[in-house]
């Protein structure tokens, strides 16, 4: 390693630290490559680590025994290259901010006669476009509320096909599509609505009324609905006094850490207002490190994709490469973006506030019933991990006889499922080793859109396990894995809830637990997840696969020929969408005439 760190090059770039096991440690960005790394070690009297370096980096130090890198053209270049291989990789030392998520906003083309309010997480193209948001929760919420309370154009396609449909005769449109109102009347309640997007008192009192109305007629499912609207609306914004009284847009990052868990909160400041807040919490303890933190933060959030950004970004903390994010996010949105850190004044109160919740977040975090947080904890020790687990993507596959063939990942985050990244694969391969093989091989390749978890879990054995090691190896991915096989008594799987003696396979040790470790329900609550999540993709496909079958079936076309069919297309899809020529070349033309004609 000594002669790789007295070689380096002089340039921008990014530096990787790996451990014996050749298990990536660490990601740095540099603009200059050899003084940066070098700035690490001391090299008399021997080659040893900088004392002046942090209590995480020197922990690092001991375990790297060879360092790589990657020349850029840039700083800029390695800002992006490094925060893109810790989004990917999943380095041990780097923390991981997984809430990269692009919230959505409400959108309206006013260049048309009669304009939508529609929701978007893309730039929608065109003149006169107004957004608003962003609403990291409740925008559909809001977006059904304006069309509940407002008689707007109800559907698209009545203005296509010129006819009044239900929502006229029920009072809720004007029936443009008609000519019974004029564009100028309809634009005059299209201002009406966005006063009431910015206004939010206007619609939660014109609910609250609604509400009411419905409940005196008896009609209280609708009366709920709508008290949970408004429950929905009212926590769209951060009860704050603090009100700019001028038109200026703002967003606010505040990112705090303790020993055990961080939380970033981000506050959305528009004409003067707070609009809208998120936050999302983390696990940092040792490995924290403010810049690292702000940094992804600022980076993930403003990404090429994003629909709005404010002139001015406001930080709760000072950072180390604060004028570097800035310059990046400017030349990436073609305009001046400035990130400030407020000392005083009415900006200082909004760091103030954002600071307050985050605090008051972390409250009610740590009030969390703490076996459910020490759970993964125990796993961590247990199975001698080198991190505890708080983020698990547990995979399991579903066929009935090679028929529709499917993979399924749950997710197990922060003590909950995390429903909103549970994903299905519909799977090519036939034996089940090369179905999970091609489940893991697939989620890999989104590692770059969704970050790797804290754990892998597989239904299955030591092959399997094996498996995803050597996959995540090729991909040079820090990830842990572990499997579960189900108890076999004579030949037969034994599933009894509460009297599986499932066995664990790690890559320490073997695992046969008691029955009553709840360490091992655990792990097996994870598992049932997976293949109760696999179970009803597979049972869907088949339906829909049958369905498909019966009607080949009825145009005369018998289970063979079906079958070689769908060997050589793959999908009934496939099929339908081949011409003559493609179905005669796998089957004859007769087939191809009672397809095609």
């Amino acid at each position: 390693m000594i002669t790789t760190i007295q070689n380096l090059p002089t340039e921008s770039g990014v530096y990787q630290y790996f451990d014996k096991d050749n298990k990536l440690l660490y990601v740095g960005k540099a603009k200059n490559l050899k003084n940066r790394v070098k700035s690490y070690w001391r090299f008399t009297p021997k080659l040893h680590a900088n004392p002046k370096q942090s209590l995480r980096i020197l922990r690092m130090l001991e375990q790297a025994v060879k360092v790589e890198y990657i020349v850029v053209e840039n700083e800029d270049d390695a800002l992006i290259l490094e925060n893109s291989l810790i989004k990917q990789l999943n380095p041990k030392y780097n923390i991981l901010l997984r809430d990269d998520k692009t919230y959505p906003y409400i959108y309206i083309n006013e260049t048309e006669d009669y304009p939508r309010f529609e929701l978007t997480r893309k730039v929608v193209k065109g003149k006169n476009i107004s957004y608003y948001g962003p609403f990291p929760n409740g925008g559909k919420v809001l977006l059904d509320t304006l069309y509940e309370l407002f008689p707007l154009v109800q559907k698209k396609s009545c203005l296509r096909e010129g006819k009044a449909c239900l929502f006229h005769q029920i009072d809720k449109c004007l029936a443009p599509c008609e000519g019974k109102v004029s564009p100028t009347a309809y634009h005059n309640i299209i201002n009406t609505v966005k006063k009431a997007i910015s206004k939010r008192s206007i619609l939660i009192e014109q609910l609250k009324r609604k509400m009411l109305e419905l409940a005196m007629n008896e009609r209280y499912e609708e009366a709920a609905t709508l008290r949970d609207n408004i429950k929905t609306i009212e926590a769209l914004t951060i009860s704050s006094n603090i009100d700019l009284a001028n038109n200026e847009n703002l967003d606010i990052f505040a990112i705090i850490n303790t020993e055990t868990r961080g939380v970033i909160v981000k506050l959305f400041m528009r004409s003067g207002r707070v609009i809208s807040s998120s936050f999302s919490t983390f696990r940092a303890s040792g490995m924290y490190n403010e810049n690292e933190a702000y940094k992804q933060a600022l980076l993930e959030f403003y990404h090429l994709e994003s629909l709005q950004i404010s002139k001015t970004i406001l930080v709760a903390h000072a950072f180390e490469d604060q004028e570097k994010i800035a310059t990046l996010i400017s030349k990436r949105f073609e305009r001046k973006i400035d990130i400030l850190h407020p000392l005083r004044g009415a900006k200082s109160k909004l760091i103030a506030l954002a600071l307050k919740n985050a605090e008051e977040i972390l409250k009610k975090d740590r009030q969390i019933d703490q076996e459910s947080l020490n759970i993964e904890v125990k796993i961590a020790e247990l199975f001698e991990l080198s991190k505890v687990p708080y983020r698990i993507e547990c995979f399991d596959n579903s066929h009935m006889m090679g028929v529709a063939t499917v993979g399924a990942m749950v997710v197990w985050s922060e003590g909950q499922w995390s429903k909103s990244d549970y994903r299905r694969y519909a799977l090519e391969a036939k034996d089940e080793y090369a179905q999970m093989k091609e489940t893991l091989g697939r989620r890999i390749e989104s590692f770059g859109k969704s970050s790797p978890p804290d754990l892998w879990i597989l239904d299955g054995g030591e092959t399997l396990r094996k498996l995803a090691v050597s996959l995540l190896e090729k991909a040079h991915v820090n990830l842990e894995v572990i499997a579960i096989a189900k108890e076999k008594l004579d030949a037969k799987v034994h599933r009894a809830k509460g009297a599986a003696r499932d066995i664990i396979y790690t890559q320490q040790s073997v695992f046969e637990l008691k029955t009553t470790d709840k360490r091992l329900h655990w792990v097996q609550r994870q598992r049932d997840e997976a293949h109760c999540f696999a179970i009803a993709y597979h049972q869907n496909k088949k339906r829909k696969e049958d369905s498909q079958n019966s009607l080949l079936q009825k145009k005369g076309i018998g289970p063979a020929t079906i079958k070689k069919l769908l060997n050589y297309f793959g999908t009934f899809q496939a099929i339908e969408d081949a011409n003559f020529k493609e179905i005669s070349v796998a089957s004859s033309e007769k087939i191809a005439k009672i397809l095609k004609t």
